[in-house]
C-alpha cells in the first residue's frame, strides 16, 4: 500500500495521521432511510479512485504534487460496460495495479449485476461516477460536486449508492 501522505511535509503528516484517526463516521440516527425495497432500487457507484474514461480530461493531478492540501474535486462518469482497457486510474495515495487489473477492486459493477441477477437489488444504474479521493478541503466537493453528481443520479432514475472509498 502506497503512504497516503507521501506529498505532506513532516509536521502535516503527523497532523493528518493524527487527524485520520479521530474521525468518526455520523450517527446512524442522521442517515436517510431507504425509500423502497432494495429488491426494487435501482443502484449506482461513486468510487473514489480517480478513474477516468481513456480521452476524457484527466483528474489533475500535478495541482496535488503542486498543493498536497488541494485534491481535483471533478467527476468522472462511467458507462456500466466499463472495463479495465476502456479506463485509466489516476490516484497518487493508492497503488493503482490490482485495479488496472480488476475495475471491480475500485469500481465493482460486475458484482453488481450479479445482484441484480439474484433480485437482491432492482436494477443496475447505466451511469456510474468517479471522484478524486483525498481531498483535504471539501468546500467544493461539497458545495459544487456533490449537487452536480446528485443532479446526474437524478437523471439517472437512481434510488442509492453506494460508496466505493478507496
Amino acid at each position: 500500500m502506497m503512504d497516503p501522505y507521501r506529498y505532506l511535509p513532516f509536521l502535516s503528516r503527523k497532523v493528518m495521521r493524527a487527524w485520520a484517526e479521530r474521525e468518526k463516521p455520523p450517527p446512524r440516527e442522521s442517515w436517510t432511510a431507504m425509500a423502497k425495497p432494495l429488491s426494487r432500487s435501482r443502484v449506482a457507484l461513486i468510487s473514489s479512485a480517480g478513474i477516468a474514461m481513456r480521452g476524457d480530461e484527466p483528474f489533475d493531478q500535478q495541482g496535488e504534487c503542486d498543493d498536497p492540501w488541494w485534491g481535483d474535486p471533478t467527476w468522472r462518469a462511467l458507462p456500466l460496460e466499463v472495463s479495465e482497457t476502456d479506463v485509466v486510474i489516476q490516484h497518487l495515495h493508492i497503488d493503482t495495479r490490482p485495479a488496472e487489473q480488476d475495475l471491480n477492486v475500485v469500481l465493482p459493477l460486475r458484482r453488481l449485476e450479479e445482484l441484480a441477477s439474484e433480485n437482491v437489488i432492482g436494477d443496475v444504474s447505466p451511469r456510474h461516477f468517479s471522484i478524486m479521493g483525498y481531498i483535504l478541503d471539501a468546500t467544493t466537493l461539497t458545495e459544487v460536486t456533490a449537487p452536480q453528481l446528485a443532479g446526474a443520479l437524478t437523471d439517472d432514475e437512481v434510488d442509492l449508492v453506494v460508496l466505493v472509498p478507496v
